[in-house]
């Protein structure tokens, strides 16, 4: 029965038979519509790309102060709609490597302190001017401004000059870095018409698609470049975006077919969503860290002694336990896990501790006030719920913690990066230097804990010359304790990526770099019915 199912299948694939015959068919040999349903996708799947239809998506992190300017994206509707429209120089691939885009090849000098770019001929940007090396350079000094208050900020510091040479974009750096081409892959750092700086929020890049329909905080439509320059992406006709914050709308939306594609799965419902019908529930472990951070340069956490004692106050098993329920991974006051190459595994993971943390608190000299956290549900799945937790486990502490709770519309703009103490999360980077340099840094805009360290920062410079692995784990190993003894980051756990897709989704792989395939899923999937 299973070779005829299986011709029968093939018969479908290629148009010689309907969905409905084959349907009627399989019910003859006594397999159910659920069943053979099934058969056909995975075949359909397997037969390749299909080309056409809308890929819909709901995602969380839409807010209607989103904006289109890559600078700005900082959370995962306004990162998707980059992957959509944009296209980096080289983007990081699900195994790690460096994969080619706008630049078509990538060379460096003996001591990795020059790099070239060879930037690739044929790409137009969708206001149809050809994309130079002038627009890449420009691009990259943009993100260098600091008006710009780009994400990239961080990464581009360690530039210390730049050059267009015929169809080479060359970078020289202050120190040698052999990671500069993963920093390069930021999301951040799509390439715009002359950097973006007459325009930077106009969705204009050189993506797959091009901007249709854009609605902050609602919906945003692209619909397929036709004079893009790589065939194998870009499948559907046309990619919806569907800002769906709240976990229990995207879960039925997925459910009802409203959308085919979802992010953030709340661990307490994966199995569950995993057994209805045409759904798919898909996770994979990575750099990803939800996190509470602390400005150490305001009152009351510019106290060592309060930062250490909240460390110490929050039960990290517990939380990964209640919050992530299996899909994740203690976390240890710093952001690297297993996931980053250069781990080192013989740091002692921290522990709850609360007659610790209580002595710790009493040192401070804390006046007793409440310690205000605001958290809000989008800040990562099950973020409010987490929050009570570290409460209760403060509270064993005689740790005054007060939870207020914000909505979710704003939170990225007026929270994150704003206020002193709150809930975030991290997607992590390819690589400690990145991860580093993107929120650790001094100088860095998205130092979202505010720490300011020289010590750290000379490490920090010192293994971006290093390029021996060896010597240059012990240097990260040594940031890592500085962070984790001093820093704002409190980091309880690493989490999975958790995502549901409709079952007639093809092309679906797993990309530990970020959530949906590194925010590309709507790029590399296709429709298969």
């Amino acid at each position: 029965m299973n070779d005829q199912l299986k011709h029968l299948s093939e018969r479908v694939s290629k148009g010689l038979m309907t969905r409905r015959e084959f349907v009627g068919r399989a019910a003859a040999l006594g397999v159910t519509a659920a069943v053979a349903n099934s058969m056909l996708a995975t075949a359909a799947k397997a037969a390749g790309p299909v080309k056409g239809g809308t890929i819909r998506m709901g995602i969380q992190g839409g807010e209607s102060t989103n904006s289109l300017d890559p600078a700005l994206a900082a959370s995962m509707v306004p990162t998707v709609n980059l992957r959509n429209f944009g296209d980096c120089l080289v983007n990081v691939a699900p195994d790690g490597s460096i994969e080619n885009r706008i630049a078509e090849s990538v060379e460096a000098s003996a001591d990795a302190k020059t790099w070239n770019f060879k930037i690739r001929k044929g790409v137009e940007f969708h206001n149809g001017k050809s994309l130079t090396p002038d627009d890449v350079m420009r691009t990259m000094e943009r993100h260098s401004n600091e008006d710009a208050t780009s994400g990239a900020l961080g990464i581009m510091q360690g530039i210390e000059s730049m050059k267009v040479d015929g169809d080479i974009f060359s970078v020289s750096l202050t120190t040698p870095n052999a990671d500069l081409p993963y920093l390069l892959a930021d999301y951040h750092l799509q390439i715009q018409p002359d950097g973006g700086f007459d325009n930077p929020a106009s969705g204009i890049g050189s993506g797959a698609y091009m901007i249709e329909v854009d609605e902050p905080g609602v919906r945003h439509l692209f619909k397929k470049n036709p004079n893009y320059w790589d065939d194998s992406i870009g499948h559907a006709d046309e990619i919806e975006v569907l800002a769906l914050n709240d976990s229990t709308a995207r879960t039925a939306a997925l459910q009802s077919g409203q959308v085919h594609i979802i992010d953030r799965v709340e661990p307490k419902i994966a199995q569950l969503l995993a057994r209805a019908p045409n759904v798919e529930v898909k996770n994979v472990s990575g750099p990803g860290h939800y996190v509470f951070i602390m400005h150490c340069d305001t009152a009351p956490f510019d106290n060592v002694d309060l930062r250490m004692a909240l460390k110490l106050a929050i039960n990290r098993e517990d939380m990964v336990d209640k919050i992530l329920r299996g899909y994740g991974s203690l976390g240890n006051d710093f952001p690297i896990n297993k996931a980053y190459p250069l781990f080192d595994e013989t740091i002692p993971q921290r522990s709850y501790d609360p007659e610790m943390a209580a002595e710790l608190y009493k040192k401070s000299g804390h006046d007793g006030s409440p310690i205000v956290m605001q958290v809000a549900d989008g800040a990562f799945p099950g973020a409010v719920d987490a929050a009570a937790l570290f409460q209760q486990s403060a509270q064993a502490a005689g740790i005054p913690l007060e939870i207020k709770r914000e909505p979710n519309d704003g939170y990225w703009s007026e929270i994150w990066n704003v206020q002193p103490f709150c809930a975030s999360y991290w997607s992590g980077r390819p690589v400690q230097d990145q991860m580093y340099t993107t929120a650790y840094l001094s100088t860095a805009d998205w130092n979202d804990t505010r720490f300011f360290n020289d010590a750290f920062d000379a490490l920090l410079n010192s293994a971006k010359a290093e390029l021996d692995n060896a010597k240059r784990k012990e240097i990260y190993r040594d940031m890592a304790m500085i962070l984790r003894d001093e820093g704002g980051l409190i980091c309880p756990m690493f989490n999975d990526s958790i995502e549901g897709i409709s079952t007639n989704v093809g092309g679906w792989i797993e990309d530990p770099n970020l959530n949906i395939m590194n925010a590309m899923a709507g790029v590399k999937c296709w429709l298969t019915a």
